[in-house]
């Protein structure tokens, strides 16, 4: 009986040229078929095959392509546009870290949790500045605003002195609004690097003038929040600080037409009924730094959050520019992570993160409900304190161990605390009474290490240090956490290890993924605007140099000296010594 069925070596499609006789003896069905009926058979199948390969490489290349569009948006931007940047000031990978683990730990969460920032990992930068392999934050924000690397100090200026367009300045004068929102003063390093151009950041009375619009462009910035109140107040003044009689906000009332809001009830009545906020508008709601978030949820009637500040400008802004076909550019500083950093406080730092990662997600949501088309940026400019989410306490080999809950315990940030304990030595000194070390040790513990640190084990060694050696009262603080929590750190200054970059994603977006320069951040911000930084500094050099302002800081042209480059890091080293030291000496007399 014969059989037509294969066996199993016989292929489903098998090429029968390669067959010189039929399978079993059996005969060829189709060897009475005209040649041209096989070849007809043939090409049939192979033309199957093609198209089957072709429709199967298309469909790969599309969803490759719907994936990379989605999360670059390659698509060209609108004509209409908003460009938020934020900046982690002193946030490196490791305070991510830190702050993942914390959250998950206090919150109840499960370890694939992760914050909002992880969620939008864009790729990492490199940081050095044209001076140091350590930037300072002067360079750091002059290369995102300039995109050029600069000398440590330099706000906004370059290596031979010269001043740099800023893509603030630009935008502006491209038609679009432009805001600053910062939760230190208003006049550091950051914020001034976009709107100011001086040889050091150390001057920071002259950075007020210029950012209200005594400079060499006008005025550029439509909105800005933060703290810093004193450099804008005469020194003759309550509250202020700055080395000569002007009044910099009665100036910028009266010839900029700023308006002015100085404290919380004035901040609360922007945000009223979402009335709107008349631009120019200076808002400046703490005398230098507003508190560390830490500190400020118990004071929250006296100072606005980053977030609260950074919504309200957004507001502002798309407001503002409703009818206009431009939209505007609003950088958002967290600047206080860096402090927490210099500080070494890992309590104050990861509520400076969480608050930063809640402000991100503000922005999004706002780029997500607004009608007009919108890219957000983040960075830092540095890592601050050299962060190690490990410590090795003793000789014997290294746990594998941190404690969140030793930074759940504390309800007050070492620096609070520190201020609390100069106010209690001041005010004992006043009515005349000095007391003696015990008695202030006995404070020291009871009044502040137990309540605010939540540590009820403080060593004698730990108290005696503190007393006797106040005005030294907030890096032994922090100590005292971090070592419990076993929480590392290597610097109370900057380190140079790469930050992350973080994005909404959209146009153009993909020139910053991967390890990039922070010059290249800076330049995707422009580039994004369509704006022009080169004409701009351009015009800066014509203006200053025709003001003579030029020949303030060194010789025009000149390269860096060892000596100069020295100023330019002791100004971008010793800032929050400095600081610190101020505060102290203010308190205490």
């Amino acid at each position: 009986m014969s059989t037509n069925m294969a066996d199993a070596t016989t292929p489903l499609l098998a090429d029968r040229r390669d067959s010189s006789s039929p399978p079993d003896g059996q005969p060829d069905v189709d060897s009475g078929a005209p040649e041209s009926r096989r070849w007809a058979v043939r090409l049939r199948e192979a033309l199957l095959f093609a198209w089957a390969l072709v429709a199967t490489a298309g469909v790969l290349v599309l969803a490759v392509w719907v994936s990379h569009r989605q999360q670059t948006g390659s698509e060209s931007p609108a004509a209409k546009r908003n460009l938020i940047f934020m900046v982690s000031d002193g946030m490196g990978p490791a305070s991510l870290s830190l702050t993942r683990s914390f959250r998950q730990y206090t919150d109840g969460l499960d370890h694939g949790d992760t914050l909002t920032l992880d969620k939008h990992f864009w790729g990492s930068s490199r940081t050095r500045s044209s001076s140091s392999l350590v930037t300072d934050s002067a360079a750091g924000a002059t290369a995102f605003s300039c995109a050029r690397k600069s000398y440590n100090g330099a706000i906004s200026m370059l290596p031979d002195h010269t001043p740099c367009g800023t893509v603030l300045e630009a935008a502006k004068h491209a038609g679009y609004l432009t805001g600053l929102v910062v939760t230190t003063d208003i006049t550091d390093a950051t914020p001034a690097c976009f709107a100011s151009h001086v040889g050091y950041r150390t001057q920071q009375d002259e950075i007020a003038l210029q950012e209200v619009g005594q400079g060499p462009l006008g005025r550029v910035v439509d909105l800005m929040f933060g703290g810093g109140r004193c450099h804008f107040f005469p020194n003759t003044t309550d509250g202020g600080c700055r080395e000569d009689d002007v009044d910099v906000v009665e100036l910028a009332q009266k010839e900029y037409g700023w308006n002015y809001v100085g404290d919380r009830p004035a901040f609360d009545e922007l945000r009223k009924d979402k009335a709107e906020v008349p631009l120019p508008m200076l808002g400046l709601f703490a005398r230098t730094d507003i508190p560390f978030e830490l500190d400020r949820r118990n004071m929250s009637d006296q100072y606005p959050s980053l977030s609260e500040m950074a919504k309200t400008a957004l507001r502002a802004l798309e407001k503002a520019t409703e009818k206009s076909d431009k939209g505007f550019f609003l950088m958002i500083e967290g600047s206080r992570i860096d402090h927490a950093g210099h500080g070494n406080d890992p309590s104050a730092q990861v509520r400076e993160v969480l608050e930063y990662d809640k402000t991100f997600k503000a922005v999004l949501d706002f780029l997500e409900d607004s009608k007009t088309h919108g890219v957000l940026v983040a960075t830092s400019d540095h890592e601050t304190g050299g962060l190690a989410v490990a410590r090795q306490t003793n000789a014997n080999y290294p746990e594998y161990l941190w404690y969140p809950q030793v930074l759940a315990n504390a309800t007050a940030s070492s620096e609070h605390l520190a201020r609390r304990l100069w106010e209690h030595m001041s005010n004992s000194a006043s009515k005349g009474s000095s007391s003696s070390i015990e008695d202030l040790k006995k404070y020291i513990n009871e009044e502040l290490v137990i309540p605010g640190l939540g540590i009820p084990d403080a060593t004698e060694e730990e108290l005696t240090a503190i007393a006797l050696l106040p005005e030294l009262a907030q890096p032994a603080f922090a100590e005292m956490i971090s070592v419990r929590a076993q929480i590392g750190w290597s610097t109370h200054g900057h380190s140079a290890v790469d930050v992350n970059v973080y994005s909404s994603g959209g146009p153009g977006t993909e020139a910053i993924r991967g390890n990039v320069e922070n010059t290249d951040v800076g330049k995707f911000l422009h580039e994004y605007l369509a704006v022009d930084v080169d004409a701009v500094t351009r015009k800066l050099n014509e203006e200053m140099s025709a003001k003579g302002l030029l020949s303030v800081s060194h010789d025009q042209g000149r390269e860096l000296t060892p000596e100069i480059m020295d100023e330019a890091a002791v100004a971008g080293y010793d800032h929050w010594a400095a600081h610190e030291a101020s505060e102290y000496r203010r308190i205490s007399v």
